[in-house]
């Protein structure tokens, strides 16, 4: 892990240790991206910065929220997915569910697999974050299809957008960019 990963988790603050950890993860891997500011990074901006970071790092002053500059907006899909998520989230209306559901989402425009471009240790982290935060949409991805795929084809057969090329994953010639490892 990452020298602001370590340097977040030694600060003093509250919350679970595994939402800790998971926080962590997303905003080390936003400020090792600098000189790119890190609302753009994570997707949130600096008033949800400060109040996660008043919950999960009160002690990281170091952290500086307040230069940090404009979220922006890098691609069409990140509000449909945002929206996806939060309309999933395990308990509505929680602020760490919501600042995830932020955070995935534009995270998951990065190019390489979710659970990376998050900056965690592995698919297990990112399965346990889909599973204590977003847990209706963890239960639909009962056949453990990459994150980011599901995520598209979600959002896609709710717009009612065919996106496999064959009626049944098993056959489709893509069956194994959507399943399998991730190493």
């Amino acid at each position: 892990m990452s020298e602001n990963y370590q340097r977040l988790m030694m600060a003093s603050g509250g919350g679970d240790d595994f939402d800790r950890h998971l926080f962590a993860c997303i905003l080390a891997k936003g400020l090792d991206e600098a000189p790119r500011p890190l609302p753009r990074a994570v997707g949130l901006d600096a008033k949800q910065l400060c109040a996660l970071r008043q919950t999960y790092f009160d002690g990281a002053a170091w952290l500086d929220l307040a230069a940090s500059g404009p979220v922006g907006d890098d691609a069409l899909e990140e509000d449909d997915l945002r929206r996806l998520l939060a309309d999933n989230a395990t308990r509505p209306g929680d602020p760490a569910a919501l600042w995830l559901a932020a955070m995935v989402a534009r995270r998951s425009l990065a190019p390489n697999h979710l659970w990376q471009d998050l900056g965690l240790r592995s698919r297990i982290d990112l399965s346990g974050l889909m599973r204590r935060h977003f847990q209706p949409l963890a239960e639909r991805n009962d056949r453990d299809m990459k994150w980011k795929k599901f995520f598209y084809r979600q959002m896609c057969e709710a717009e009612g957008v065919v996106i496999c090329k064959s009626p049944v994953c098993d056959t489709c010639s893509d069956f194994s960019l959507c399943f399998g490892a991730e190493e």
